[in-house]
């Protein structure tokens, strides 16, 4: 059997993540997400109802190096409005759910490998840091969300 570059870069990015950002994650005190994602059908994980961590392994695996990073998904699933400072590219951009509900997410491109060389260490150190950085960003809004 052959597979085609679209088959060989999903295995191996749910691999890389099975086998590696997920006990990893799970070990800095993460765990399981309830929520579930209205377009990954993969479970989250989470280290609080804030913000949840989703692994999007079909965009890109058309590309040859598709092999080398995945987009992550952090998301935020609170039908609420978030003040403007928190809005656009660098943090966060609403996700359509259902019916006039909206959640807010942000997406960022991991590269766990350059050429031959892994970098899975630095991939896991940026996606907790920049977990931590929008975490600490929604904090205020915890009080408006019981």
């Amino acid at each position: 059997m052959h597979l085609n570059i679209y088959d060989a870069n999903k295995i191996f990015r749910k691999s890389i993540i099975k086998g590696f950002f997920e006990p990893q994650l799970l070990n800095l005190d993460f765990k399981k997400s309830a929520i579930k994602h209205p377009s990954i059908t993969d479970d989250g994980l989470m280290q609080s109802d804030l913000l949840h961590i989703f692994f999007d392994v079909d965009t890109g695996c058309d590309y040859p190096d598709g092999d080398e990073w995945f987009i992550v998904e952090l998301l935020f699933p609170h039908d609420v409005k978030l003040p403007d400072n928190l809005k656009g590219a660098d943090y966060f951009t609403t996700l359509s759910v259902e019916e006039g509900k909206t959640f807010w997410h942000h997406r960022e491109l991991i590269r766990f490998k350059y050429g031959k060389s892994k970098k899975l260490d630095d991939a896991l150190e940026f996606l907790e840091s920049k977990y931590k950085e929008l975490h600490e960003l929604l904090e205020p809004l915890q009080k408006d969300l019981k």
